[in-house]
């Protein structure tokens, strides 16, 4: 007995940003001095590392719990389910819903609640809440959607990914380049028909020396209010920590499942950075003295950049829907999921198709 995926949705948002926006940005470092580089030299060297030409904003109109409600009907209509037969809404995101032009979050009701309002769900029992995890925070939420359904109090569940960083970056910092906006879902179902499903599952929080890697802080405009926060990160940090312990989770969480790594099909890791998760990934089938197989971790960050804990939930359903060119996942196949962000929090899943 497992959960299943048995619908996708996502909501790519139709505003595209390419590296162009940023050309009259002025750039400082954390001391608030202008940095050396032109803005051209930067855009490309964000280019070369993280692999990012553009990245999707939400229209100003639009808030996370939007973008999430789209990726929710979309989940909910591929999954053929009565949205009435659902126990369980689970929505994770980061920064609640923060208006265009404002910098205040928003997180009362909870944007589950809020989805479940809008999607007008009339089932009281149908429990709607929120994840805060950092990137990682879905596959937190399709971990905890397994358990309700392993333990029996749960046959339907929705997780949804959404977040609109766009909102929260400091237009000083070169790093609000990498940060975009989407959201993403899945429908879960109780499954003892087949082998489909969720095989394993590993989860990990490094706070001891790691807690701030990625933070709240002021704006490298000294100038700016010193009370209003942006999310930051010691990208050097993070991409570190990232290549030693990312590896060895994905590794523990594959072998406590009853597959072998010649069986893997398929890896979808959070897109957080195209260097980083290659060298992650490389490192990952170095563990078993193999060398990374082409083709096996698809990639959208050139195009959709970093949304967060949306990344893995849209990655999936561009694929299943055949949207990624020379990406497929058939009946049978064996992926693994993988994340690491904010807290800091590392998991992973294998899943059976």
């Amino acid at each position: 007995m497992t959960g299943k995926i048995i619908g996708i949705g996502n909501c790519i948002p139709s505003e595209t940003i390419d590296n162009l926006f940023f050309n009259d940005h002025i750039f400082l470092d954390d001391q608030g001095i202008i940095l050396k580089d032109d803005n051209a030299s930067l855009t490309e060297k964000l280019k070369k590392i993280t692999g990012i030409e553009e990245r999707r904003y939400a229209s100003r109109d639009q808030v996370t719990s939007d973008l999430g409600l789209i990726a929710a009907k979309a989940a909910i209509e591929d999954s053929g389910i009565d949205p009435e037969t659902l126990d369980y809404i689970i929505f994770a995101h980061n920064f609640g819903d923060v208006r265009f032009g404002t910098v205040q979050s928003d997180m009362v009701p909870s944007l589950a609640a809020r989805v479940k309002h809008l999607l007008k769900i009339e089932n009281n029992f149908c429990v709607a809440y929120d994840v805060l995890f950092g990137c990682p925070g879905w596959i937190e939420g399709v971990i905890q959607a397994n358990a309700f359904i392993k333990a029996g109090i749960a046959k339907r569940c929705l997780v949804i990914g959404a977040e609109t960083l766009s909102r929260v970056v400091d237009i000083h910092d070169r790093d609000s380049m990498i940060y975009a906006d989407g959201a993403g879902a899945v429908v879960l179902e109780y499954n003892d028909q087949d082998n489909s499903g969720i095989q394993s599952h590993l989860s990990a929080s490094y706070t001891l020396k790691e807690k701030d890697y990625l933070f709240f802080g002021k704006s490298y405009n000294n100038e700016a209010c010193q009370d209003t926060k942006y999310i930051k990160m010691e990208g050097r940090k993070i991409y570190e920590f990232a290549l030693v312990h990312v590896p060895d989770a994905m590794k523990k969480c594959l072998d406590e499942s009853k597959y072998s790594i010649d069986q893997v099909n398929k890896i979808i890791i959070h897109q957080a950075n195209e260097k980083m998760d290659e060298a992650i990934v490389e490192r990952f089938y170095k563990l078993y003295g193999l060398k990374m197989p082409e083709n096996i971790m698809p990639m959208v960050i050139q195009k959709l950049g970093n949304s967060s804990v949306a990344t893995i939930p849209s990655l999936l359903t561009m694929i299943l829907k055949g949207e990624l060119e020379n990406h497929e996942i058939q009946k049978g196949d064996i992926v693994l999921f993988a994340s690491v962000g904010a807290g800091m929090n590392i998991n992973a899943f294998v899943y059976q198709f």
